[in-house]
């Protein structure tokens, strides 16, 4: 199984080993590594990009419990250099830890988090009400969000020995998570609360990052 760097280091480029590199039916190339630092689809965040040596990895994700980056071109068995886009991993970051600030933001309102989409452009938190939960506006949201994020607050991310990882800002309740996040609140820059709608008793948060 592909050791998975990215779940415990911001490291964006460095050497790899190439296992292997199938043709697949689209035109492109399924590439396995030993080690890899690229974060695959899933968990509500899309997948990184990059480049194996000058090769374009334009898609990750699991397959079969393998995590298999596709290729434009073929890559060469044995040691190669892998880079990530660094530019998309942080906007990527900033929309998972802005899901999840938003999230315990909500929770203070007695609101449970039941799902989360963090894409460009797209990026949503689902709640469900418990019992004696309380009105909230997307106007509220922001304005609690933006002084979490004005205190900065650290990201603490946790190995747990059953293998599941947590992640956490501050002084919040940790969330299970395989994503990439920031390293603290600050380097969100500005959340903007789109919306904050009601339908079928779930509320569901509309934000994006700017």
């Amino acid at each position: 199984m592909t050791e998975r760097i990215y779940l415990s280091s911001e490291i964006l480029a460095g050497d790899v080993e190439v296992i292997d590199c199938v043709p697949r039916n689209d035109g492109r190339y399924s590439v396995r590594l030993k080690s890899t630092l690229f974060h695959p689809q899933g968990g509500g965040q899309p997948s990184d990009i990059g480049w194996i040596n000058e090769v374009a990895v334009v898609h990750v994700a699991m397959e079969e419990g393998e995590i298999i980056h596709q290729t434009t071109a073929p890559v060469t068995q044995g040691n190669a250099f892998a880079r990530v886009d660094g530019e998309l991993r942080q906007l990527y970051s900033r929309l998972h830890s802005a899901g999840h600030l938003i999230g315990h933001v909500v929770e203070l309102a007695i609101w449970h988090p039941i799902k989360a989409h963090h894409w460009p452009g797209e990026s949503k938190v689902v709640f469900k009400a418990r019992e004696d939960a309380q009105n909230v506006s997307a106007e509220d949201i922001q304005v609690i969000c933006k002084n979490f994020i004005t205190e900065d607050l650290p990201c603490k991310v946790t190995q747990r020995d059953d293998g599941l990882r947590e992640v956490s800002f501050g002084h919040f309740t940790p969330y299970l998570c395989g994503g990439t996040h920031v390293t603290s609140l600050g380097q969100l820059g500005d959340i903007k609360v789109q919306a904050a709608q009601m339908k079928k008793g779930h509320l569901t948060v509309y934000y994006d990052v700017v």
